[in-house]
């Protein structure tokens, strides 16, 4: 049975402050006391009015965060890919008589599940959150889910295009610039060949990137949504890096200092904020 302490250290920030934080991050540890789970969301923002659903996207978030939470630490005969399932089928099943589930925008999330116990840390991550894994010998292994990063063409080619604008370029041409891209993307949300998000489909969930650790091999927990990564995927810093951060000055100093980053960029690429959670579990 588990007696060693866990600390918990959990900050949440919304990217606006006229619009409400999409993020959804939860840790339980039960009163058994035989481990706990992680669970994190980033909602995924739809064009204003473009959705087919009645509901925000913090509601489907809140939902589906509610579910994972519960079945992780109710139903341990169930795998983390099996929990994702039943969670997205339960959220869809909660609002498919007033929505168009079907629609390509639908509320829906990135995920990061993590779910430790006396013999195993186990892991799932869908879409672009991150989980860090650091092993008792300090290793860091980032999990992460790379679709996104290696969609095929024209992505690359568009995404190249708004980088390589300079910082004068007229407004008119950056917005251009940037809607071709982000058209490209989208196109391929969901679909063969593309990425994948929980949505309202529970067959997401063997998309996943799932995996198993030795409950002795693990040190330490960290899931970060994109507004949090951007640390290191915007503004140079590292993984070992991110984690020293954490650990010496706490996941609020890691989003104070990616705020104070993004704000020091004169024509910043799309959002010049977004949502941002950072949860570091020392077990």
């Amino acid at each position: 049975m588990q007696t060693e302490p866990v600390h918990i250290d959990l900050t949440t920030e919304a990217g606006a402050p006229d619009h409400p934080n999409e993020d959804y991050c939860s840790v339980a540890l039960p009163a058994h006391g035989q481990g706990g789970c992680l669970v994190l969301l980033d909602g995924v923002t739809p064009p204003a009015g473009n959705d087919g659903c009645t509901h925000s996207v913090h509601w489907f978030t809140a939902r589906l965060g509610g579910a994972l939470g519960e079945l992780s630490v109710s139903r341990r005969d169930m795998t983390l890919g099996e929990i994702l399932a039943e969670g997205v089928a339960r959220t869809a099943e909660a609002h498919s008589s007033t929505c168009d589930l079907s629609h390509a925008r639908t509320p829906q999330a990135t995920v990061v599940l993590a779910r430790w116990g006396d013999e195993a840390v186990e892991h799932l991550v869908l879409s672009d959150s991150t989980l860090l894994l650091e092993r008792a010998d300090g290793t860091l292994v980032p999990v992460q889910d790379t679709r996104l990063d290696v969609l095929p063409s024209p992505v690359p080619e568009l995404r190249d295009a708004v980088r390589a604008l300079p910082d004068h370029t007229p407004l008119p041409q950056r917005e251009a610039a940037v809607r071709a891209y982000v058209d490209a993307v989208e196109a391929l949300r969901n679909a063969e060949g593309g990425f994948h998000t929980a949505a309202a489909d529970p067959g997401v969930a063997r998309l996943a990137v799932t995996g198993s650790t030795p409950r002795t091999e693990v040190r330490s927990l960290t899931a970060l949504t994109d507004g949090a990564t951007r640390w290191v995927d915007r503004f140079g810093g590292t993984w070992a890096g991110t984690l020293d951060l954490i650990r010496t000055q706490g996941t609020a100093h890691l989003l104070q200092a990616v705020r104070d980053l993004e704000h020091a960029v004169p024509s910043p690429r799309g959002k010049r904020h977004d949502d941002a959670t950072a949860a570091h579990i020392a077990l």
